[in-house]
């Protein structure tokens, strides 16, 4: 692969091309450096915005239990108590 290079490197200075094809490779490298930088600063802020969004929820999570007497009415479909109050 070195070799390669070497010899892209030797027709372009025998073309009178060298400064514009240096010029253009470091263009292309920085930009896929920058392109690599964005994307992964991206995926870090939304792992992070996903762990967030998972402790939240984790935190709010509340264990409800019902505690019904034997003699007591089943509630409702909708969950409200029923219209007769058989307490007194």
């Amino acid at each position: 692969m070195f070799v390669f290079v070497l010899i892209l490197l030797l027709i372009a200075a025998v073309f009178g091309v060298l400064g514009a094809v240096l010029k253009w490779t470091l263009v292309l490298v920085l930009v896929s450096l920058l392109t690599v930088a964005v994307l992964g600063a991206i995926a870090a802020w939304m792992v992070r915005r996903q762990l967030r969004a998972l402790r939240a929820d984790g935190s709010q999570q509340v264990t409800i239990r019902r505690v019904l007497r034997r003699d007591a009415p089943a509630p409702t479909p909708d969950g409200l108590p029923g219209e007769r109050d058989d307490r007194y």
